[in-house]
């Protein structure tokens, strides 16, 4: 029986090895192409929910500033129990589209939120107008620090913070002789005053539901601020008087500042009339949109003026 020759079986062994070797680069490159195809689709997926969640969230607030802007048709006095305090709790979208246009998507989604008085938290605005620091306002601060079980001395350092950030450039480089020196940071968010030494996250999440920054000083709506807010706007009130107010608005909502002084029990309304209100500018709508995987929630400030409403800024959260 002749055998083969070895350097053909080896040869052979070679012919077969790389053959598995090709197959296996083969095999491995179609599924890198493959896995990177799917990562793609599955990018512009994400892209095309997210914009649709947008949509959606554009939609909502266009809805929402609607409303407001009815209510001012049938009353100038704003309170809890008007249809724009309803929060709307989260909805299948799919409910509101024709089967014909439905999608897997649209199916999936789900809309919630609601809208605030953003004039029912205290204004920090109000401290430094035009860069002047308002005492009363401080000491309005102050109270409201306290009132939280914060260090009062923060609303000075506050002011202070607000002020510096208001000066020219040209009288800030003056005052450090002409040497450039950085610019404070300018309050515009709540989570802005972690740049006011004292402030921490902590501290914020206690204090967000009480604060706001607005575009301009505005008065607080006694129909709707809570006890915290009055306690602080109204210095002869404690917090258990303005607990008491609160608890009273319920079964009456105040008609006007005159109605509302009736209603102190004798307390003296120690603040000017004009920083008190029973009618709101500036309101906050807060919505949640879920679509498949996407996520989307977004905060906006809605000024309304008489019959016009205007969006004033959005934020994602």
């Amino acid at each position: 029986m002749r055998m083969r020759p070895a350097p053909l079986r080896r040869q052979q062994g070679v012919a077969v090895i790389t053959a598995l070797l090709l197959t296996t680069l083969a095999i491995t490159i179609v599924t890198s192409l493959f896995w990177e195809q799917q990562v793609q689709v599955r990018s512009i997926e994400n892209q095309r929910m997210q914009l649709q969640s947008e949509w959606i969230m554009r939609g909502a607030l266009d809805w929402a500033a609607l409303i407001l802007r009815e209510d001012t048709k049938y009353s100038s006095v704003d309170n809890l129990d008007e249809p724009w305090a309803i929060p709307l709790a989260e909805t299948r979208l799919d409910q509101y589209v024709d089967n014909g246009l439905e999608d897997a998507d649209i199916a999936d989604a789900a809309l919630s939120g609601g809208v605030s008085d953003a004039q029912a938290r205290y204004n920090l605005t109000n401290l430094c107008p035009g860069g002047t620091i308002d005492p009363a306002e401080v000491a309005a601060f102050e109270r409201l620090l306290g009132n939280a079980q914060m260090d009062p001395a923060l609303a000075q350092a506050t002011a202070e913070v607000m002020a510096a950030s208001l000066k020219k450039p040209e009288a800030t480089a003056a005052n450090s002789g002409g040497q450039a020196v950085p610019q404070p940071v300018n309050l515009m968010q709540v989570d802005d005053l972690l740049a006011v030494p004292g402030f921490t996250p902590e501290m914020l999440d206690r204090l967000k539901d009480f604060v706001i920054f607005l575009p301009r000083a505005a008065p607080v709506n006694v129909n709707t601020a809570p006890a915290e807010v009055l306690a602080a706007r109204i210095s002869t009130l404690s917090l258990s008087d303005a607990a008491a107010l609160v608890a009273n608005r319920k079964t009456a909502s105040y008609r006007d500042i005159a109605d509302f002084s009736l209603r102190l029990q004798g307390k003296p309304l120690s603040v000017p009339a004009n920083k008190l209100s029973v009618m709101t500018n500036y309101f906050l709508v807060n919505g949640k949109v879920r679509m498949s995987r996407a996520r989307l929630e977004t905060q906006a400030l809605i000024e309304r003026n008489g019959s016009s409403t205007r969006l004033v800024w959005i934020r994602e959260r």
